[in-house]
């Protein structure tokens, strides 16, 4: 097994620890995630007409994921703490539901997927706050890394 292929928060041992960024170079990094609000018609209609009983689900929704990305490090146990310098959240309605896109952008030593994931997470998790007294089936799907930019490994993008 190569190195590339070696679970980096692992150590010989086989315990967890934070991986040791301090010899890489700082760098220009983004990421795009995505994911899904997969909900009913009714909900749809009403985000398409700014009825949610709630008030702006859209606007609560972008603001949880900018949010969200902040604050990974204090959610995801073994995530370095890094300047966000952009974060943007995009959300689309769609006939199902609202797709949801996070950017998000660093000059660091290390990704910012982490960072890009929990804004959909957390966008995602916001809408399902807003529409759940409308439909509460409403479920976020296909949360993923659609690209990555920057480091040592240069550009990723999902096939």
């Amino acid at each position: 097994m190569t190195d590339a292929q070696k679970l980096t928060h692992v150590d010989a041992a086989g315990a967890a620890h934070m991986v040791d960024v301090s010899g890489k170079d700082v760098s220009a990094r983004r990421a795009v995630a995505a994911g899904r609000l997969d909900t009913t018609a009714e909900v749809v209609a009403l985000l398409r007409g700014e009825g949610v009983p709630k008030g702006d689900a859209l606007a609560v929704a972008r603001l949880a994921g900018i949010m969200g990305a902040k604050r990974t490090p204090e959610i995801i146990p073994l995530c370095h703490p890094i300047g966000l310098h952009g974060v943007s959240v995009d959300l689309t309605i769609t006939d199902t539901g609202v797709d949801i896109v996070a950017t998000t952008k660093t000059a660091d030593r290390t990704g910012v997927e982490m960072e890009a994931l929990t804004a959909v997470a957390t966008a995602g998790l916001a809408l399902v706050d807003m529409v759940k007294a409308i439909d509460p089936a409403a479920s976020i799907e296909a949360v993923r890394v659609l690209r990555k930019e920057g480091g040592k490994t240069g550009l990723w993008e999902r096939p």
